[in-house]
């Protein structure tokens, strides 16, 4: 079957003025759709999920966001729309395969590419660190797409800790080691330093600046991720030349109108 657009699909289903309003995007985690559903359009927010499934069968499920990633674990509520109701699934990107329950275990398959970007900056027999690790996914990509020597994971989340166990052996990888944990008091009992370190948690990473530093082998890099507006790049980009030798921005997606994800690539 040939794949129409939804809105002209559902054009003579929902009121002309109200079609503004259907999500032309939206995420997909393995075979999970999860939408973002106007209050405009919410009593068809049913018909919306049904036509979704119908027009990709690779999808077999459609939650809808219920409030926004919020509390220590960055966990979102779903509502069930349609489909199989399970929250459960297994997403593949880069080589890898990333079971989660995507309710309980923050995780963004648009940032499958920036994964991979960082993942081909890693040199053989690196060690790496990922701070905030979740269920992996920055791990998993490293360790199959680069010759690193040892990537350690620390998560706070035991239920994205648990899935991270799972997918290290769903992977059938052996240079990954997993600590469970407030990165606080679980870095500064790991008694090494490494080559580079990945802060994935836009809001609050730069908080743990100073501790990630101090783990930071000689001219190693720090991978640091922000919310920022796209008027403030250079400020941002003065600001941490103040503190590291080289600065590199990278832009990671769109968070909202002028508000971008990005990367600093900071090296000390």
């Amino acid at each position: 079957m040939v794949q129409m657009k939804i809105k002209e699909i559902l054009k003579d289903k929902i009121p002309s003025n109200l079609l503004q309003y259907i999500p032309v995007a939206y995420d997909i985690i393995g075979n999970i759709c999860i939408l973002e559903i106007k209050p405009q359009i919410k009593k068809y927010e049913k018909l919306i999920a049904n036509t979704i499934l119908q027009q990709h069968k690779n999808i077999k499920t459609v939650f809808k966001k219920f409030g926004i990633h919020k509390g220590k674990h960055r966990i979102q509520k779903l509502k069930f729309l349609a489909g199989i109701n399970t929250k459960e699934t297994i997403h593949k990107e880069n080589n890898v395969s990333i079971k989660l329950d995507v309710e309980k275990c923050y995780f963004s398959p648009r940032l499958n590419s920036e994964r991979l970007r960082i993942s081909k900056l890693i040199k053989k027999n690196e060690s790496v660190l990922v701070m905030f690790s979740g269920v992996m996914p920055y791990g998993l990509v490293i360790s199959k797409n680069s010759k690193a020597k040892e990537i350690y994971g620390i998560e706070l989340n035991k239920i994205a800790h648990k899935y991270a166990k799972e997918n290290i052996q769903l992977n059938k990888l052996f240079n990954i080691k997993l600590y469970q944990g407030d990165i606080k008091k679980v870095l500064p009992k790991i008694n090494k330093k490494f080559n580079r370190i990945i802060m994935p948690l836009p809001k609050g990473s730069k908080t743990y600046l100073n501790l990630a530093s101090k783990k930071l082998k000689p001219k190693g890099t720090i991978y640091l991720y922000l919310f920022s507006e796209d008027s403030d790049f250079n400020k941002i980009i003065k600001d941490y030349s103040k503190k590291f030798k080289k600065v590199k921005l990278i832009k990671c997606g769109q968070y909202s109108p002028h508000v971008y994800r990005i990367c600093l690539d900071l090296q000390i």
